[in-house]
């Protein structure tokens, strides 16, 4: 797999409901993590007193971070929606040249700033919050 752009790794979110997934604006750094919580089932009988986990137990989970600058009004309306509502609509995080994850997310958090000679910014936070999809590309 050769090198890949930064900028192409994007963050989409349903703007309504019906599945129309629109880039949210203005991100330049996004982070996205995936995780597997591990069952230690080790007893005194365990092989050579190696660890020993239990196979397909455990919460799965993914969280996104991105930080940007303002620059569509749709899009930053409607993560402060979600963030206030509480709500848990669908995303697309597209990885290139990997695949494309799709599911329920919660924006858990939004923190806003600027300075007296710079842009404004953000930075959010988003948790998964059901189970998640893998298209290849």
């Amino acid at each position: 797999m050769a090198a890949q752009n930064g900028k192409d790794l994007l963050v989409k979110v349903d703007m309504n409901g019906s599945g129309l997934f629109e880039t949210i604006a203005g991100l330049r750094a996004t982070r996205v993590s995936f995780n597997a919580e591990s069952v230690d089932v080790t007893s005194l009988e365990s092989q050579g007193g190696w660890r020993e986990l239990l196979s397909g137990a455990g919460v799965k989970s993914a969280s996104i971070s991105g930080s940007g600058v303002f620059k569509d009004k749709g899009t930053d309306e409607r993560a402060r929606q979600l963030f206030f509502d509480g709500e848990t609509p669908g995303f697309q995080v597209i990885i290139p040249d990997f695949g494309i994850v799709e599911g329920p997310f919660q924006v858990t958090s939004i923190e806003y700033a600027g300075s007296h000679n710079g842009e404004a910014t953000y930075e959010m936070s988003l948790a998964s919050a059901g189970a998640l999809t893998f298209t290849a590309l």
